[in-house]
């Protein structure tokens, strides 16, 4: 008799000490993501929370957070209590790896497509009947040509911009002093840095700065389809991929107790209802049926790669987005 009451009271102090037991699951999370998403996550939470409540009989709710990729990967590392981040660069998901410890090093292999649901490219906006005759990368290095995009320092978008004109460039001369020349006139035509997307495209459509605005294809079509013809989109024959990479935040969602929630969330965006509303804000996915449904609204493009063309993220962090490293050698700063 007393070993068993020893025994129960020992399980009990237990279940006490359990962290999981001492609070009920989380119903709420945060996504924090990038800069021109919001309307799209807008859609997506909540066909995702009728989704869960069907599947488990839960009332949930998801919040969302968004400015710059880099400037939101910076504000989970200091505190941001993020259970997803639903970023636009490798780099910026991996910098909670790499300066945070808050997931883990794998983090790429948990979900299809190295955990990236969906993806987009740089594209061009221009004005109605393009009066400079923009079509490919090399119109944006002539004289007089004045561009927008994000500043690469702080968005993930607008380093997209700048790394598909260098990888443009290398894959044309397939000479590295070449392509850094390319960037470095691509640069100096930039009229406005703005800190996100969306910054950038209010400059260019509201307040009428520039010739043409460089931004994900995605943003690009959804603008045109909002403000009319007074702007048109033009998709360059060759451009990069954009990914757009998610995870758990592992040690928020377990100091939470929000990790099936979390997990719920991010494997709900690969079925075909939250692709199709992906597709339905112009990015391009990966669901075959879903895809096909949609391709008419593409125009056929020459899609290079980070791994193929600039020999990956790791290279890339290396090479380009060090301190010192050639955006900052290119870098004109407005």
């Amino acid at each position: 008799m007393k070993r068993r009451s020893i025994l129960l009271l020992a399980l009990t102090a237990a279940v006490i000490a359990s962290p999981a037991a001492a609070r009920a699951p989380a119903k709420e999370i945060l996504n924090v993501s990038y800069d021109v998403s919001r309307e799209t996550f807008a859609d997506i939470n909540p066909a995702f929370v009728a989704h869960w409540k069907k599947t488990t009989g839960q009332d949930v709710k998801v919040n969302q957070s968004h400015a710059g990729s880099s400037a939101q990967a910076r504000a989970v590392l200091e505190g941001l209590q993020a259970d997803v981040v639903t970023f636009n660069q490798v780099t910026d998901v991996q910098a909670l790896r790499d300066k945070g410890q808050l997931i883990p090093a794998d983090w790429r292999a948990r979900l299809p497509n190295r955990s990236s649901p969906y993806y987009s490219l740089p594209a061009f906006l221009v004005r109605a009947g393009n009066p400079k005759g923009i079509k490919t990368w090399d119109d944006l290095v002539k004289p007089g040509v004045g561009i927008v995009i994000p500043n690469p320092k702080t968005s993930g978008n607008g380093r997209y911009s700048y790394l598909a004109a260098y990888a443009y460039a290398l894959d044309k001369t397939k000479d590295p002093a070449k392509a850094k020349a390319f960037a470095q006139k691509f640069l100096a035509n930039v009229v406005v840095f703005d800190t996100g997307g969306r910054a950038a495209t209010t400059s260019f459509v509201e307040k009428g700065q520039g010739d043409v605005l460089i931004t994900f294809e995605a943003e690009a079509l959804g603008t045109a389809k909002e403000v009319g013809p007074k702007v048109q989109v033009v998709t360059p024959p060759v451009s990069l991929l954009a990914e757009f990479p998610v995870t758990v935040v592992d040690k928020v969602a377990d100091q939470r107790d929000s990790r099936a929630l979390a997990e719920g969330y991010l494997k709900f965006l690969y079925t075909p209802p939250a692709q199709t509303i992906l597709a339905r804000h112009y990015y391009r996915v990966s669901d075959r049926s879903v895809s096909a449904k949609y391709r008419q609204q593409f125009k056929p493009t020459r899609i290079l790669t980070v791994e193929q063309v600039l020999g990956g993220w790791e290279k890339v962090g290396k090479d380009h987005l060090a301190s010192g490293g050639i955006l900052d050698q290119v870098f004109v700063r407005k």
